[in-house]
């Protein structure tokens, strides 16, 4: 038995508890306390569609303190990202280079994110429209916060943080993994498209739905490409979109929402 053989089946094994804990601590946590929310809303008095999933709320009646919170809500957050970066690091080559995150391509990037942004943000749109009117969502405030003078800075970069903390763990890194431990092509994106799913579904099943359409698009784009930057500027711009627009725009024109 070669010194490759006897090693295999442990690296295999070192490699798929190392992704059960990267989504446990991200992702993984996510979903779980998704679902346990969409139970809470479905037994709860009343219609799905009469409860609230809100977004981006404020942490305290103090603005500093409130502000406060929010960034370190912020900076946390992607403390998984930089794990996965780290364990990625540990295989050959460079670990940004391997998801696609570097600084090579800005160009290319950003016109491939927003071409992406318009192709999952329209038909997203007229989604989210049809699961309000059959009542599998329910009512989704996207921002939350006080109209003070750092709301919309705080609203962008949690668009951002969103962003990378998703397609760095569920498309970059999930992807990675789940290939180097021989998983067929169907299983990874199915996989991937159901966690981005599962972790909306405080939103409701059209969240769901929506979702994990766009984790197979996302994942296919990524297999293709083997690039995360173009999927975090697409994200970036449907939740800036979102969340600063309902910030900003008046209230009733998200009464459909």
């Amino acid at each position: 038995m070669t010194v490759e053989q006897h090693t295999r089946p442990e690296s295999r094994r070192v490699l798929g508890t190392e992704t059960l804990l990267v989504l446990g601590l991200s992702l993984g946590q996510s979903a779980v306390y998704a679902m346990v929310s969409l139970t809470a809303k479905l037994t709860a008095d009343g219609p799905l569609s009469k409860q609230t999933a809100s977004l981006n709320t404020s942490q305290s009646a103090r603005p500093w303190l409130d502000l406060t919170y929010q960034l370190l809500g912020i900076a946390f957050a992607l403390l998984p990202v930089l794990l996965a970066v780290h364990l990625l690091a540990r295989d050959p080559g460079d670990p940004a280079r391997t998801l696609g995150v570097d600084l090579r391509r800005p160009g290319s990037d950003l016109a491939r994110g927003a071409g992406l942004a318009a192709l999952i943000g329209l038909p997203g749109l007229a989604l989210f429209w049809a699961a309000a009117q059959l009542g599998v969502n329910a009512t989704l405030v996207p921002a939350g916060l006080p109209p003070l003078w750092w709301a919309v800075p705080v609203l962008v970069l949690a668009a951002v943080q969103n962003a990378v903390l998703e397609e760095v763990i569920v498309v970059g890194y999930l992807v990675t993994r789940l290939r180097q431990l021989r998983w067929r092509l169907g299983a990874v994106i199915a996989t991937s498209a159901l966690l981005r799913g599962s972790y909306h579904l405080y939103q409701g099943f059209g969240a769901f739905v929506g979702n994990a359409v766009m984790g197979v698009v996302f994942s296919l784009f990524y297999l293709r490409t083997r690039r995360v930057m173009p999927l975090i500027v697409a994200h970036t711009l449907l939740d800036v979109v979102a969340f600063v627009g309902y910030s900003l725009l008046p209230k009733d024109w998200f009464d459909w929402l």
